[in-house]
């Protein structure tokens, strides 16, 4: 089948993209928020010549970004189209766009949108947004949230920043978007926020911090990796030993040279420690061989190798092992 075959319109990717800009004009920054991709190739071009970002640090910052417009009192869409071909899809729209603070001026608007699936749901990983003026013109003010957190992360390796050893992990829960779906947002709610607390406090018995929560995964610090190895195990039991609705987690762990600062990490440890976990099974602990290889002489851990995996941001191939 020739490629141009596989591509079609796609009904579902003009609702998803209608739903969200109806919450960017009613600003619902939640739901602008969980359109978006979590993962680290977000990109967001704004109608400024120097607005172009990306990471996740566009996600967390969407809702200040579109919050701090004026409120957009009339948004006609005049065309609207999307495609998918396989796990990506894309859409271009125009609107006509009433802002308050100039309710005697439409501004005509355009977006291109680009969408990944991830776990069965479409995810926005590309905006590009522009209007035929410059951006303050349109919203009367520069627009600075997501800038401002870019710029935040980049300074955070020069001011106040503290380097050490440390055993990375992060927790994800498997399949969360289906989950949510089939039990509902309240309840869904309920249990990541119950997961969440048993972690904290396995995490902090094993004498580790608990950093942050990230959507339905957790960052933890270890001091040592084997304190890691016994959190991640406890972990798994825990879930196992739990009455309340069944779900699945993968953790990964990788251990080196780390970067604090205002009681958060960064640096190559973290980010590998990260994509080892988006590739680990279900109900298992994936550990870098730097982790392993700290406490291959005690017995008391034990470790198949799970092969040999290309990592994003990583060259060649890195030896995956897997925690029995």
């Amino acid at each position: 089948m020739e490629r141009s075959e596989m591509t079609r319109n796609s009904p579902e990717l003009l609702s998803v993209c209608r739903r969200w800009f109806d919450a960017v004009q009613r600003m619902r920054g939640k739901e602008v928020q969980n359109i978006l991709t979590d993962k680290d190739h977000m990109l967001f071009i704004g109608t400024g010549e120097d607005e172009l970002w990306s990471g996740r640090a566009v996600k967390a910052g969407i809702a200040d970004f579109f919050g701090s417009i004026p409120t957009i009192i009339k948004l006609e869409e005049t065309f609207g189209e999307a495609y998918e071909n396989g796990r990506v899809g894309w859409a271009c729209f125009t609107h006509n766009v009433v802002m308050a603070h100039q309710p005697d001026r439409v501004f005509p608007v355009r977006n291109t949108l680009i969408f990944a699936l991830e776990d069965g749901f479409w995810r926005m990983v590309h905006r590009h947004g522009s209007v035929p003026l410059p951006n303050e013109e349109f919203v009367g003010s520069k627009q600075t949230a997501i800038a401002d957190l870019v710029a935040a992360a980049a300074e955070g390796f020069a001011i106040d920043q503290q380097d050490g050893l440390a055993s990375i992990m992060f927790t994800d829960i498997v399949n969360s978007s289906g989950l949510a779906s089939v039990m509902g947002d309240r309840l869904w709610t309920s249990v990541v926020s119950e997961h969440f607390k048993q972690l904290r406090a396995i995490v902090e018995e094993a004498n580790g911090q608990f950093v942050k929560s990230l959507g339905d995964g957790t960052l933890s610090s270890f001091p040592k990796p084997d304190l890691a190895l016994d959190a991640a195990r406890r972990i798994h039991e825990t879930i196992k030993r739990s009455g309340g609705p069944a779900i699945s987690v993968r953790v990964g762990i990788h251990s080196g040279s780390v970067v604090r600062k205002d009681d958060d990490f960064f640096g190559a440890v973290v980010n590998k420690a990260a994509r080892i976990t988006a590739i680990a099974a279900p109900n298992e602990t994936w550990v870098s061989d730097a982790t392993s290889e700290q406490v291959n002489e005690n017995s008391h851990y034990h470790f198949v190798e799970a092969g040999f995996f290309e990592l994003d941001g990583f060259e060649g191939e890195h030896l995956i092992r897997s925690l029995k």
